[in-house]
């Protein structure tokens, strides 16, 4: 099933669902999109974006195990959300490699503090989310703003959202040739 949620006229397609936010332009003409030129990445580009964080190696794969999500898309939401930095906390007060508030983790039964429990509680939400919304971009859009924005919104609630959204599917995509 293909979702399409739309409140304006700004969009990111991305894994087979539209999401779209308010654009206070919508209505007036856009300039066209910029020329975009395909260079190829050297090998030695191709290895620096091949590697995978060896400190949380294991916690991955456990995590991906557990939950049957890909590697790749757990490690592109921790390097998006933290930069693979379990001493990370945002503003809001979510904590660790990804950046889980302590309640979602509790309520998960698992410690956010902690680094293996720290993926697998993102892991498993982001199942749940998954679950929830049935579609990749609409839960990776869930797990940066919440559910329950998400819903309101009845899609990505901010430019932010979707950029975040983008940010991680491009770095998943780089991913998927090496786990």
């Amino acid at each position: 099933m293909r979702r399409v949620l739309v409140v304006g006229s700004a969009a990111c397609l991305c894994a087979g669902a539209v999401l779209t936010v308010a654009n206070a332009n919508a209505g007036k003409p856009s300039a066209p999109p910029p020329r975009h030129r395909v260079v190829q990445a050297p090998p030695a580009a191709v290895e620096r974006t091949c590697r995978l964080p060896s400190g949380y190696r294991r916690e991955f794969a456990a995590a991906s195990r557990a939950t049957g999500l890909p590697v790749a898309m757990l490690v592109a939401v921790g390097e998006v959300e933290s930069h693979l930095t379990q001493s990370a906390v945002s503003n809001a007060g979510a904590e660790g490699v990804l950046q889980l508030l302590p309640s979602t983790a509790s309520a998960l039964g698992l410690d956010a503090s902690r680094p293996r429990s720290n993926v697998l509680a993102g892991a498993t939400y982001l199942r749940q989310l998954l679950e929830r919304f049935d579609s990749v971009d609409v839960a990776l859009a869930a797990y940066n703003a919440g559910p329950s924005a998400v819903e309101r919104a009845g899609g990505a609630p901010t430019i932010e959202t979707l950029r975040y959204v983008a940010n991680v599917n491009a770095r998943w995509r780089d991913l998927r040739r090496c786990v």
